[in-house]
């Protein structure tokens, strides 16, 4: 199968959301122009045509503002500025630009629930003292008990602890309490108040108008909170949680979509909501509220086949009901890379099954690494890539405890091992760190340690080894691209092979087929095998494998239940 080595942009595709390649660009950790040891926005520029060259459709940056770094620029403190650290507005501009004509539409991260504690709203309002207007942008209370000593609720955090930090007042004395349901330097605003609602349709605009095509919507299930802060119940019926996935919500994504609406090139709205109700979910996405959603089902599943058919058919049902495509996902900056989480015994992910020391068998986890990017690459809808999944880079899990920032990690006394291990700086090229993340000569160490064998794993290895992770994606985005019946539309199972095989065709001459069982099995009625993730054996596919097929059959017979 040949490579791909450039396409033509797909400027005049109305639906591209529907069915495109998402790349997650984490700017920290992608590469160091100006050799400090921290990715920005001159080495996004330098590495475009890498990009172009995997296949992509789009890039989607975590947050590049003006943030303290509390929390990995989650924590904004002016959502109309650069940070530093990673370059200026008119560069960012210019990677919008430059990506654009490269085929590559931007999606920037939006960060709606809180802001940094170092934010003006937050800094005026602490400022300003109790009842005053600053204050009522986001949620202080008095404490309870008789000395207002008790935290006002006892919700607890995203990132484990308190959900509540009581204030100073200027004469020194305990003050009130503001909630933050992640970090203490993230207080949550108050959605409630309409100089927040304007604010971030302002920012929309703002970015809108500087060319981006869509935003990532952080938390986009927590913004509205119950204004009577009652405590969580323990068995909530739908819209009763006090701060998650309150109905009120849709009436702020309703009035993102028309703004969306208002300018051309089919803008798009992309949440991050957790939540398990499918039916609750899909209400998200809605015609006229999110364009698309993350499916975090998928991802959490261990690798099997009744679990991984089961997710699929949830996810695909759940999006029928409103018409929008689904999207998979097999990681994101805040999950266990896929070549660490499937070679273990326990394989799906879960934020509090994360743990240090758990033993994985690095030769299983890219094995089924690999055939898990056929999956999803072959399923309809969106797919996302985060950044170094395309290189097969592990879980780094030996950070040293001194270069350890993620708050996750701290606010769990050290019980979770927090995120930075997947967000370590990509490997370009060389035998030795930096390995080309930043640029030859530079003295400054990565802000995050790489390990030392990943010569075999940078960028310039695997372009020239055919067997390479890199090279899979090419080829599978390649085909992906020219494929007409791939990316959006139907799909049909295929019985073949016994229940630990996920067997499915798209269109009638496309068929993905991935053998999640111990023992070979047979391939169905085909005219050859357009891409594997590994040899087959004999014409047969091994465990853990899949692979692309031009089928025989026209009319392939979907299995009855």
């Amino acid at each position: 199968m040949g490579e791909q080595v450039g396409r033509a942009p797909r400027g005049d595709d109305a639906a591209w959301w529907r069915g495109a390649v998402i790349y997650q660009v984490y700017v920290r950790s992608f590469a160091d122009g100006n050799g400090d040891g921290t990715g920005d926005l001159t080495g996004v520029r330098e590495h475009l045509e890498y990009l172009r060259d995997l296949g992509v459709d789009a890039i989607w940056f975590n947050p590049f503002y003006v943030s303290p770094l509390a929390d990995g620029g989650y924590d904004v403190a002016d959502y109309r500025a650069i940070d530093p650290a990673f370059g200026t507005l008119d560069q960012a501009e210019q990677v919008v630009r430059e990506a654009l004509e490269l085929g590559i539409r931007t999606i920037i991260d939006i960060v709606p629930n809180h802001v940094s504690d170092q934010h003006p709203w937050f800094q005026a309002a602490l400022a300003a003292g109790p009842g005053s207007p600053e204050r009522a942008r986001f949620w202080f209370r008095p404490g309870k008990g008789d000395h207002g000593d008790e935290m006002p609720t006892h919700w607890v955090s995203s990132f484990q602890g308190s959900t509540w930090t009581r204030t100073t007042n200027p004469d020194g004395t305990p003050g009130e309490w503001y909630l933050h349901l992640f970090t203490p330097e993230q207080p949550d605003l108050n959605w409630n108040h309409p100089d927040v609602r304007r604010e971030h349709e302002d920012i929309l605009r703002f970015w809108f108008d500087r060319g981006v095509a869509g935003v990532r919507i952080d938390s986009a299930a927590l913004l509205i909170k119950d204004p009577a802060l009652p405590e969580v119940p323990d068995n909530p019926g739908p819209g009763e949680h006090p701060h998650l996935d309150r109905d009120e919500l849709h009436d702020v994504y309703r009035s993102w979509h028309a703004i969306a609406d208002s300018y051309e090139g089919n803008r798009v709205l992309v949440g991050e909501v957790w939540l398990e109700d499918p039916e609750r979910f899909a209400r998200y996405l809605r015609p006229d509220e999110m364009h698309t959603a993350f499916n975090f089902d998928f991802m959490s599943r261990c690798w099997d086949a009744k679990e991984l058919r089961e997710s699929i058919e949830l996810t695909l049902a759940a999006h029928g009901l409103v018409g929008a495509p689904a999207t998979w996902v097999l990681s994101n900056h805040d999950v266990t890379r896929p070549v660490t989480r499937y070679g273990r015994a326990e394989s799906s992910f879960a934020f509090d099954a994360k743990r240090s020391g758990t033993p994985t068998d690095p030769a299983l986890g890219v094995r089924r690494a690999r055939a898990a990017a056929l999956l999803v690459a072959a399923l309809p809808g969106s797919l996302y890539v985060y950044q170094g999944d395309e290189l097969g880079l592990p879980e780094v899990e030996d950070l040293p405890a001194a270069a350890i920032q993620d708050p996750m990690h701290f606010r769990s006394h050290g019980v979770d091992p927090g995120r930075d291990g997947c967000r370590v700086p990509l490997p370009w090229s060389g035998t030795a760190t930096p390995f080309g993340f930043s640029p030859a000569g530079t003295t400054s160490a990565p802000w995050l340690p790489q390990p030392t064998d990943w010569a075999d794993l940078t960028v310039a290895a695997q372009e020239s080894d055919p067997a390479s992770m890199l090279r899979l994606y090419r080829a599978a985005f390649a085909i992906r691209q020219n494929e007409p019946d791939l990316g959006d539309g139907p799909m049909v199972w295929i019985t073949t092979g016994g229940d630990a095989v996920l067997a499915f065709a798209r269109g009638p001459r496309f068929a993905c087929v991935v053998n999640l069982g111990n023992e070979p099995v047979e391939l169905p009625a085909h005219d050859h095998c357009l891409l594997a993730s590994g040899p087959l054996d004999d014409g047969r596919l091994p465990r853990d494998t899949a692979a692309w097929l031009r089928l025989t059959v026209r009319d392939p017979a979907p299995v009855t239940t």
